[in-house]
């Protein structure tokens, strides 16, 4: 086959967030783009990740809000149309597809190759039908569920998050191997829309949050119905009457598990196979492309690496706050440092869990017993007392001086409210900015105040401070 040659200004491998916001940036500056995508365009989070999940789950806190309204003096019982359910999170996905189709993007200027690529050069990449030589390459290939080495695996009809939304019935019994933040999102959204549900974890739920963030939650899992097997080794695989079978070893016991399917959600990898780096002399592992705080490939400087395929921290949001640094790079020779990024993250169970900064466990690593810790529950916070859900709380980790190093929410809509502490620590705004603004009556941000009150309270009201109110008194 002959293959049509392109000269580029910039070739893009991977049609997910981090690349389309690349070439969307650098063809509405006017330069020429060339974009490689093998798959669906809107990659990973459209299709199978953040949209299609946060509909799922919508339809699943909608249920469990109905079932939890006696409460609040309202009866109802929920019925469950899991073809309905899926149809929702069908319309979720084409309702947000056009913004990132393929004509969008050719409206913007950008060549979309439908094809999957890989480099024969420093600069060069290739498809079946086009050979683009490029002055500067993006891989922004995203990443796959990781398959753990369990015997068997390979013979049943397991599920990863890029296959549970294709399923047309409500499993009657579902089998989760991970505890991640996907295994528990789809863990506990299927349990609320009807399916028996076990996780089984062989370490800590959620494991890079603080202890204290997750207990809540695991909480809210046992009062849902969700069966936990913690520290369980799954020993192998195998078909059952029921779907799947599991032989996991627990607590030194081996106990047989059947379910009609089984859900694998035990992390994931950059998807860098059949990119045929070595040709571009790209230094990559397990974990992903081998980057400097430029996103730049250390071993070719024409290569950069974005998202998931960079093997930092593999959120969509990080996807496209790398596109921003590597146009300002690449494009403009702009000086950018990838670690200076403030990166919030969200857990979207219910109560959700929201992290930004250190966690408490990472802070007393690196500042000791010198760290604060503040905590206010929102049992006293007025608006969630009218809404009769007072789960969680808010936490602040502070240096002595009460410098902001990390926050947490873990409640209701937890990942809405972790925005002001995003922006604090990006902005570096000092602690008082979160006393001194008005909050609106009753909300669940007011917690945010009380939070930066809570550190200055005992040196507002300390004897000192009464002491000055007494000799000031007397000139009033």
């Amino acid at each position: 086959m002959t293959r049509r040659r392109v000269r580029a200004d910039l070739a893009v491998i991977g049609a997910g967030s981090g690349g389309l916001s690349v070439a969307a940036g650098a063809a509405q500056l006017g330069l020429k783009v060339v974009l490689f995508e093998k798959g669906e365009m809107g990659g990973d989070c459209l299709n199978w990740g953040c949209v299609p999940s946060k509909a799922l789950i919508a339809a699943a806190d909608a249920a469990a809000s109905a079932r939890s309204a006696e409460r609040l003096g309202v009866r109802a019982q929920p019925e469950i149309d899991f073809p309905a359910v899926m149809a929702h999170v069908r319309r979720a996905i084409e309702t947000i597809a056009p913004h990132d189709s393929q004509g969008r993007f050719e409206g913007l200027g950008v060549t979309v190759v439908r094809e999957a690529a890989r480099f024969t050069g420093p600069r060069a990449v290739e498809s079946d039908s086009v050979a683009v030589t490029a002055r500067k390459v993006v891989i922004a290939t995203g990443s796959h569920p990781r398959l753990p080495a369990v015997p068997g695996l390979e013979s049943v009809a397991y599920l990863t998050n890029e296959t549970i939304f294709s399923l047309h019935e409500l499993p009657a019994r579902l089998l989760v191997l991970g505890a991640g933040p996907i295994g528990l999102e789809l863990g506990q959204a299927f349990r609320r829309l009807g399916s028996e549900v076990v996780v089984i974890e062989h370490g800590s739920p959620l494991p890079r949050e603080d202890r204290d963030l997750v207990e809540p939650l695991l909480e809210q899992l046992r009062l849902d119905g969700v069966e936990r097997l913690s520290g369980a080794r799954v020993l192998e695989v195998e078909h059952a009457p029921a779907g799947v079978g599991l032989t996991v070893e627990v607590g030194g016991e081996r106990r047989r598990l059947e379910g009609a399917h089984l859900l694998v959600a035990v992390g994931r990898k950059p998807a860098l196979d059949g990119l045929d780096l070595e040709a571009a002399g790209v230094a990559y592992d397990a974990h992903g492309v081998h980057t400097d705080s430029m996103l730049r490939s250390v071993s070719n400087r024409a290569v950069f690496a974005v998202g998931d395929a960079a093997g930092r921290q593999l959120f969509t949001h990080v996807a496209g706050a790398h596109a921003g640094l590597v146009v300002r790079k690449a494009l403009f020779a702009q000086r950018v440092d990838v670690e200076r990024l403030v990166v919030p993250r969200v857990t979207y169970t219910d109560p959700e869990v929201a992290v930004v900064g250190l966690t408490e466990t990472q802070a007393r690593a690196a500042h000791g017993d010198a760290v604060r810790v503040l905590t206010v529950p929102f049992s006293g916070n007025d608006r969630a007392v009218a809404e009769g859900d007072v789960r969680g709380f808010g936490k602040l980790v502070l240096d002595p001086r009460g410098k902001v190093l990390g926050a947490a929410l873990v409640g209701r809509s937890a990942g809405e409210l972790i925005h002001p502490w995003a922006l604090a620590l990006d902005a570096k705004l000092p602690l008082r900015a979160f006393t001194s603004f008005i909050a609106p009556y009753p909300t669940r941000g007011e917690i945010h105040k009380r939070l930066a009150g809570a550190f200055y309270t005992p040196i507002l009201f300390s004897g000192r401070t009464r002491a000055l109110v007494s000799l000031l008194k007397r000139f009033g």
